[in-house]
């Protein structure tokens, strides 16, 4: 953490550090996932020197992070097939429901 950060982040760093170990990744890059993330909502709070233009016009790390990792019973979002079809190169994407995105995608 940078000189100077305040006690909820420092909190919020050991908690995102914690859960990212107990999720399995290593101290390294648990450290760097809460590093990242910390620096990202200090920028978006006005608390950091600089900030780059998607720390602060991106949406927030907390909400991306959970559109991420909670699966729940639908799966992913129709925006997170439509971006790994985009990625893979998937034609006829453009027309495509998320049915048919996940089916042709393999989810």
């Amino acid at each position: 953490m940078p000189r100077g950060s305040s006690p909820k982040r420092e909190r919020q760093y050991e908690h995102i550090k914690e859960s990212a170990e107990e999720r399995g990744e290593s101290e390294k890059r648990a450290k760097e996932i809460a590093a990242r993330t910390v620096n990202k909502e200090r920028a978006r709070a006005g608390e950091s020197k600089t900030a780059s233009k998607s720390s602060t016009q991106d949406m927030s790390s907390s909400k991306r992070g959970g559109q991420r990792s909670h699966n729940g019973s639908q799966g992913p979002t129709y925006d997170q097939l439509y971006a790994e079809a985009k990625r893979r190169n998937l034609h006829g994407r453009s027309s495509m429901d998320k049915a048919e995105l996940e089916q042709k995608l393999g989810y």
